[in-house]
């Protein structure tokens, strides 16, 4: 079977019979294409009078594939490598415990249930169900349920936001996570999609399903379990204190998510070797979903062939730092992402559909360490609580919002075009109350920069919602090659929370290979 990248099709092209496209990409007659299928799908929209999809097709030929090689320089052999389903031929006397249910925790728990070693998994949040019941009362105005949230329960922090599957990492293991999700109830497109995304509607049932699966297999998931410390003799894991009792535990995985500041705090008193890492904070920028389209698309803005259109931005300024945009929601909404007491924190979410009114992204500025005050480990989670908590003061315990209008040019604060989606209130608010210097400087800069590559992007009617602070864990639990503590065995630390993944691809892969990881240990 041949791979056929840059292959370049219409709008308006017939995806159901692919054999004419791949037969023009390797200069051979179609009747020599036994089949072909599409493998990867992507809008070049690089020239606004030409936008057409760039894809990859998969083709078996009925004649020698080595000479149709010689000529067609985009085509290669195929031969993906497949993920291999691990299996142990024992169980062992204590169960392996994983802590916490996001992308990490979930596929960790998969592979370790695959291979007959009954996990135990707490997770200090509710299940799906629940978790949704209870978000959908504060987003009406109801109180903060500081351990059932967007940040803790079944499906991590992912669950409610757009479900984006895109990653930057090379990992064979990503495509396994992909045929997961499809077997549990996600679109078939997410495997041919180069920006794939599922969406919360959707990955509700999708995380749901999953569990349902690994308990089929022996394996347990507590909810509203919270991990409260861990017991060590001469240096090894003996067991696990929880909110619901003490676990006899000789191996956890830990995959708490990057929410997790109390469980960070336990490991510090512990003396679990952990380190300072950058991290980024900012804002969630809105714009009508439609400027976006016409921006980008231009006069193909509202083909019935393309989806919400999408954007991803980088720049480094003059000051030296780094400003991106990052989790990107097309036709989505702003939510209020808090789960500690009198503090705010935002993120974004769309639906599988994609349909609201506005486009919205995290606009970030990256942190380091040297921009912490003092030596302590946990100096990044107490300026992402500050920074919280001053947005909670200055909109009075509502979200803090103003617009590009206001707070880039210095113009009165005023809601026209666009309307801001974060509930259950808003209230306008000066940032300068909440960030530090920097970070407010360098979101100005960067949203200058961005109008010069998304024309409109600091429209004076663009939202700005404050703040975005949980992108990324600005600690790492440091783990050695065989993905266990450096200080303490037993102990895998794993995905966002601990350093190690940015995003549900990154984090669920992270999962699989320490639960790999694991099993070679035992």
């Amino acid at each position: 079977m041949l791979l056929i990248n840059n292959v370049s099709m219409s709008l308006d092209a017939d995806f159901s019979d692919l054999k004419p496209y791949a037969a023009r990409a390797l200069k051979i007659d179609a009747s020599a294409i036994k089949s072909a299928r599409l493998f990867k799908k992507s809008v070049d929209a690089r020239k606004k009078n030409d936008l057409h999809f760039c894809c990859s097709l998969l083709a078996k030929l009925n004649i020698n594939e080595n000479s149709v090689l010689k000529k067609a320089k985009n085509a290669s052999v195929y031969s993906p490598r497949e993920y291999i389903w691990q299996t142990f031929a024992k169980r062992t006397e204590t169960r392996p415990v994983i802590v916490g249910f996001g992308p990490a925790g979930m596929f960790a728990a998969l592979v370790l249930a695959r291979a007959g070693l009954a996990p135990l998994v707490i997770e200090r949040g509710r299940d799906a169900d629940r978790r949704t019941a209870d978000l959908n009362r504060f987003f009406a105005g109801g109180e903060l349920n500081t351990e059932s949230n967007v940040q803790f329960g079944e499906g991590g922090a992912g669950t409610f936001s757009d479900g984006k599957l895109n990653t930057g990492i090379k990992d064979y293991r990503c495509r396994a996570v992909l045929e997961e999700f499809c077997k549990h109830g996600a679109p078939e497109s997410i495997l041919t999609d180069a920006k794939p995304h599922i969406g919360t509607d959707i990955l509700v049932n999708v995380v749901k399903s999953i569990r349902k699966e690994i308990i089929s297999l022996g394996g347990e998931v507590r909810f509203e379990a919270r991990l409260d410390n861990l017991r060590f003799r001469d240096g090894k894991l003996v067991s696990a204190v929880t909110s619901d009792g003490e676990i006899p535990c000789e191996r956890l995985i830990l995959a708490t998510g990057h929410s997790a500041r109390d469980t960070f705090l336990m490991l510090k008193n512990n003396g679990v070797n952990m380190i300072r890492k950058p991290f980024s904070m900012g804002v969630r920028i809105e714009h009508l979903q439609s400027d976006i389209n016409k921006a980008l698309y231009g006069d193909f803005a509202f083909h019935p062939a393309l989806s919400a259109a999408d954007y991803k931005l980088a720049a480094h300024l003059q000051n030296g730092r780094g400003v991106y945009t990052f989790c990107m929601c097309p036709g989505g909404e702003v939510i209020n992402a808090s789960s500690e007491p009198n503090g705010i924190a935002v993120n974004g979410m769309s639906n599988s559909k994609r349909d609201g009114a506005n486009a919205n992204s995290a606009l970030l500025v990256s942190v380091e360490p040297e921009d912490l005050e003092g030596d302590d480990v946990l100096a990044g989670c107490y300026l992402q609580r500050k920074t919280e908590q001053a947005a909670y003061s200055a909109a009075g315990g509502s979200v803090p919002v103003s617009t590009v209008g206001s707070f880039v040019f210095g113009k009165p604060f005023e809601i026209t075009r666009v309307k801001p989606t974060v509930k259950p209130s808003f209230e306008y608010a000066d940032f300068g109350k909440i960030f530090p210097d920097f970070i407010c400087d360098s979101l100005k800069e960067g949203i200058l920069l961005f109008d010069k590559k998304i024309s409109g992007f600091a429209d004076d009617s663009a939202v700005l919602t404050a703040p975005e602070t949980r992108s990324s864990s600005p600690v790492r639990i440091v783990r050695g090659e065989d993905s266990q503590s450096v200080s303490h065995r037993g102990i895998f630390p794993c995905g966002e929370g601990a350093g190690y993944a940015g995003g549900i691809m990154s984090a669920a892969t992270d999962g699989m290979k320490t639960a790999e990881a694991l099993i070679a240990d035992l």
